[in-house]
C-alpha cells in the first residue's frame, strides 16, 4: 500500500510493560518476546485442538468464522512447517470450512454472513492461496456483492452506501463488517486479478472509502451533523456504541470515537491506499497516540476489549506504526507492552476470555483465545 502499509500479514513468565527503551535494549527484549511468545502461541494452540469437533469445526457450527479464527492460528503459528503435510486437524478443518460454502459464494451457516465469510477468506488465503483459489475468488465475490448502494449514483444516496453490513437481518453496513471485508478483499486482490479475467468484479473502493470517512469523527471529511472533530471513528455514521460526549475539538455534543473501531478505521484508511499525511489518517494517528491504553477498550469500557487489542495489532503493523507516543511526548512499545498483557492474562489450560464483559461473545474462549493468538502472531511477524 504505497509508503503507508507494512510488509508483515499476519502474532510464561510475567513481563513488565515497557514504555520507552534504547534501541539495543529494544531489540533485546523484542527477541526475548518473540521467543517467549512463540511457545505462548503453542500452548493456545493446543487449547485450541482440543476444543475442535469430531466434524472439524471449533464453536459455534452456525458462524463458520470461529473455525476460521482458530485454524489461521494453527496455520500461522511460528512453529507451524509450511512444507510438511498438513496436520489432520487443519485438514480436517478446512474441509468443514469449505463444506459451508453456498452458492452464491458466501461461506457461513445461520446469518451474520459477511462476518464469517470475511474470515473465512483469510484462513483459506493463509493455508493455500493458490489450491484454494477458486473458493476464494467465489468467496470474494459474494463480499463484493454486499457492498451497500440502496440508490442511483447521486440520487438517493444513504450514510451506508459504499459499506459493508452483516447482511440479511442487520441490513445496513457498520465499520466492523467493512474493515473485515477490506481486509479480505485487499490480501486475495492478487489472486482475483490473476485470473486473466479483464472482468473481474472488483469492490467500488472509493465508495468504501466514502463510507469509512463518514464514520470518523472529523468535520473536514464528514458533514454528518453529530459527527465530531478530534479523529476518532464510530460504529456507523449516526451510531456509536459508546455513545455521546463532549468533543475534545468542537467543545459540543458528539458521537463519542472508541478504541476498536478507530483501530478499525485506520486500518481501513491503510487498505484503502491513503498515505500516512492523508488528514484522516493523520487524525485518527493522533487520536490513537493520545487515548493509548490497554487496560481497557477506550470508550466501552471492558467491552470487546481482545476485539480491541486485535484490531490494535493489525493496524498498527499494517499501517508500519512501530511505536506511538504518549500524552507525555514519551514513546511507547506498544509491542511489547500488547504481547506482555496478552501473555500474562493466558490461563492454565492455554485459553483467554475476557473477565471483564462477556458482551460480542467475549465469555467464550475458542473466541477469546483466537482473539489473543492471532494478536501475538500479528506482532511476532513484525519483529525483527
Amino acid at each position: 500500500m504505497k509508503k503507508l502499509i507494512a510488509s508483515a500479514i499476519l502474532g510464561i513468565a510475567a513481563i513488565s510493560p515497557i514504555t520507552t527503551l534504547g534501541k539495543e535494549n529494544a531489540k533485546g527484549l523484542h527477541l526475548s518476546l518473540k521467543l517467549e511468545s512463540q511457545e505462548v502461541i503453542k500452548k493456545g494452540n493446543k487449547f485450541l485442538l482440543s476444543q475442535q469437533h469430531a466434524d472439524g469445526y471449533w464453536g459455534d457450527p452456525k458462524l463458520p468464522a470461529f473455525t476460521a479464527y482458530a485454524l489461521r492460528c494453527l496455520i500461522v503459528d511460528p512453529s507451524y512447517d509450511t512444507k510438511a503435510p498438513t496436520p489432520a486437524p487443519v485438514q480436517k478443518g478446512l474441509d468443514w470450512l469449505l463444506s459451508q460454502q453456498k452458492s452464491d459464494g458466501g461461506i457461513y451457516g445461520k446469518g451474520m454472513a459477511t462476518y464469517s465469510t470475511a474470515s473465512s477468506i483469510m484462513a483459506l488465503w493463509v493455508a493455500d492461496p493458490q489450491k484454494y483459489k477458486e473458493q476464494l475468488i467465489k468467496a470474494r465475490g459474494f463480499l463484493i456483492n454486499q457492498q451497500t448502494d440502496w440508490g442511483v449514483k447521486g440520487e438517493n444516496d444513504t450514510e451506508f452506501d459504499g459499506g459493508i453490513g452483516y447482511g440479511g437481518t442487520y441490513a445496513h453496513s457498520d465499520l466492523s463488517n467493512t474493515h473485515q471485508a477490506l481486509e479480505a478483499l485487499y490480501h486475495t486482490r492478487a489472486i482475483a486479478t490473476d485470473t486473466g479475467d479483464k472482468k473481474v468484479q472488483e469492490l467500488d473502493w472509493g465508495a468504501a472509502l466514502e463510507f469509512v470517512s463518514r464514520c470518523q469523527n472529523l468535520k473536514a471529511t464528514n458533514k454528518i451533523e453529530n459527527s465530531g472533530d478530534d479523529g476518532s471513528f464510530v460504529y456507523f455514521p449516526g451510531n456509536s456504541k459508546a455513545g455521546e460526549a463532549v468533543d475534545s475539538k468542537t467543545g459540543r455534543v458528539a458521537l463519542r470515537g472508541y478504541g476498536s473501531m478507530s483501530y478499525a478505521g485506520l486500518l481501513s484508511l491503510v487498505y484503502a491506499d491513503l498515505e500516512a499525511d492523508d488528514p484522516r489518517v493523520k487524525a485518527v494517528t493522533t487520536w490513537i497516540n493520545e487515548n493509548y491504553t490497554l487496560k481497557e477498550n477506550p470508550g466501552l469500557g471492558g467491552q470487546g476489549l481482545y476485539y480491541y487489542y486485535h484490531a490494535m495489532a493489525k493496524s498498527l503493523v499494517a499501517a508500519n506504526i512501530p511505536e506511538l507516543k504518549g500524552k507525555d511526548g514519551l514513546k511507547i512499545d506498544w509491542r511489547s507492552d500488547l504481547s506482555s498483557t496478552i501473555i500474562n492474562k493466558q490461563r492454565e489450560d492455554g485459553s483467554w476470555i475476557n473477565t471483564d464483559a462477556s458482551r460480542w461473545m467475549e465469555n467464550d474462549p475458542v473466541l477469546v483465545t483466537s482473539y489473543a493468538i492471532m494478536t501475538l502472531q500479528q506482532i511476532h511477524s513484525s519483529l525483527n
